[in-house]
């Protein structure tokens, strides 16, 4: 009953001059997969690559902080991140063309798709605006 109090408080408990989440990502880093809803309904359901031993995705309720359709790592070997969404100062959504990772822990932090769900994903924040957008990750 916690875990579900916690979920609702943050998925629908944001101040309110931050506005109502139309767009919710959830990242379930026990079982590296992402929903998407739009709008309270459950549009989308992926794999995802999070942190890998010795690393850490950040759990919390985020909104989106900047965007780019073309990101290189400025940190790690400027490998790409095509339609990053940054969530936590150097952490982001991004695609990976590592597809064969997707599923499993993998990352250094970031949170991996594939470069198709990174695209949709990425869409659905430029239509609905990064403040009417719910990043949470949970464990």
């Amino acid at each position: 009953m916690l875990a579900v109090s916690l979920v609702w408080t943050l998925a629908f408990a944001a101040p309110a001059s931050a506005g109502t989440a139309t767009v919710v990502a959830r990242i379930d880093l026990s079982r590296q997969t992402m929903t998407v809803s739009v709008n309270g309904m459950p549009q989308y359901s992926w794999p995802v690559s999070t942190a890998r031993r010795g690393y850490v995705t950040p759990t919390g309720a985020y909104r989106p902080q900047r965007m780019y359709r073309s990101y290189f790592s400025r940190k790690y070997y400027n490998s790409p991140m095509p339609y990053s969404i940054f969530f936590n100062g150097g952490y982001a959504i991004h695609g990976s063309y590592e597809v064969s990772r997707l599923g499993a822990p993998a990352s250094h932090g970031c949170v991996r798709l594939h470069p198709s769900n990174a695209a949709t994903l990425y869409s659905l924040v430029q239509t609905y605006g990064a403040g009417n957008t719910l990043i949470l990750v949970t464990r």
